[in-house]
């Protein structure tokens, strides 16, 4: 693991915690960063490193964490996670999202399934990473390449200010706006788990006027009036300026029911960002017009426990020893209970038994319930694990 600005001493450290001099490049590697480390300076010391190897890269929220720590207060953590399996497949490709953000991401998918020389075929998982705003229209590109069955799993790439300094790439090229999306065909068994940490308070509506990621009006009323009615006016109300409400919000997001999972309705969570003078709110999630909204209601220790609860569930799908996990955890969740960063990683270190694991904070989760389709939320939480055996995994390097 790595904690610096640098970022050929980052790549240095990581390369000696990986232990390459002894074991060689992997076959596939994981690389997360805060936006404090250049990503262009890191992804050309990687590519030098790294050559050959399925680089995948992405911005995280401040930092990394993983079973050896919690590096979020510098903003220039970097955390790896390498997989050695060469019975398996792995590929990468990145692309600008540009005018058609579903052609990209299918076109970049194409070209990952090629590098791992398995074109035409479905991968056990798909790894993303993807800017915020077109999350839907990049996980449908994804679909018409190897279909909506996929397991895909991911986080929309992150700042630690919203100010659009999120960062992407694959073994080529670096990325404002863009995806980075890998295909992995291990010898050994992949499981995962999606969740969020909330629970519907019992109020809800009928999306009556939206446009994107606008939400205009919920049951004929301004979106703001409404959202403040059901949090007994926890929100602000709108001022003569656009006012930003993701603090707030996180602990009040909308929920919408997309099935039951054993009998529990699924809630994908869509974050409540700015709230506009004319009452309409702007959301990380697109919505659409005859959407029911139920408002959600977190805790700080909701969002605390989650994670171990999700990694737990990863783990127990798995039916394997575990070998290794990429945990994802939401960006806003992480600033709402920073202070208790701590707690979270301990929980996630509990359940997956002293396995390395790599946790990325990010602004925008993809997964997939159990036996869904891959679906883009907020708030969200998930956890894939990896099998034990061959291949084999070594612990993230910070």
């Amino acid at each position: 693991m790595a904690e610096a600005a640098d970022p050929d001493s980052a790549i240095d450290s990581i390369a000696a915690g990986l232990d390459l001099a002894r074991r060689g490049a992997p076959c596939f590697l994981a690389l997360h960063f805060a936006v404090g480390t250049d990503a262009a300076g890191l992804h050309a010391a990687a590519r030098a490193r790294f050559a050959g190897v399925a680089l995948h890269g992405g911005s995280s929220c401040l930092g990394v964490m993983s079973d050896q720590g919690l590096l979020i207060d510098s903003g220039s953590g970097v955390g790896a996670l390498a997989i050695w399996d060469a019975a398996g497949s792995f590929g990468t490709a990145s692309a600008e999202l540009g005018a058609d953000a579903r052609a990209a991401a299918a076109a970049a998918t194409e070209a990952a399934l090629v590098a791992a020389g398995r074109p035409g075929e479905v991968p056990e998982l798909v790894w993303l990473t993807v800017a915020p705003g077109r999350e839907e229209q990049v996980l449908a590109g994804i679909a018409d390449i190897v279909g909506h069955g996929a397991l895909v799993l991911g986080g929309s790439s992150a700042d630690n200010d919203i100010s659009g300094a999120w960062a992407q790439f694959g073994p080529l090229a670096v990325h404002a706006d863009g995806l980075a999306v890998s295909v992995l065909f291990p010898s050994r068994p992949v499981a995962a788990a999606y969740q969020s940490g909330y629970a519907p308070t019992g109020a809800s509506g009928v999306v009556t006027r939206v446009e994107g990621r606008r939400l205009f009006e919920i049951d004929g009323r301004p979106a703001a009036e409404v959202y403040r009615s059901w949090t007994d006016e926890a929100l602000p109300p709108p001022g003569a300026v656009p006012l930003s409400i993701l603090g707030p919000a996180t602990l009040w997001p909308f929920g919408r029911i997309m099935r039951d999972v054993s009998g529990v309705p699924f809630h994908l969570l869509a974050h409540p960002a700015v709230m506009q003078p004319d009452g309409s709110i702007d959301l990380f999630a697109d919505l659409a017009e005859g959407d029911r909204l139920w408002q959600m209601a977190g805790s700080a220790d909701s969002l605390v426990a989650r994670a171990g609860r999700v990694a737990a569930q990863a783990h127990d799908e798995l039916r394997d020893p575990i070998a290794g996990a990429l945990v994802v955890y939401c960006g806003g969740c992480m600033l709402a209970v920073r202070e208790r960063m701590a707690e979270v990683r301990a929980g996630v270190n509990a359940a997956l038994g002293g396995a390395p694991w790599l946790g990325v904070f990010t602004f925008g989760e993809q997964g997939a319930a159990l036996g869904s389709l891959a679906e883009h939320g907020n708030l969200m939480i998930s956890c894939t694990s990896f099998a034990a055996a061959q291949p084999s995994y070594t612990k993230p390097s910070w």
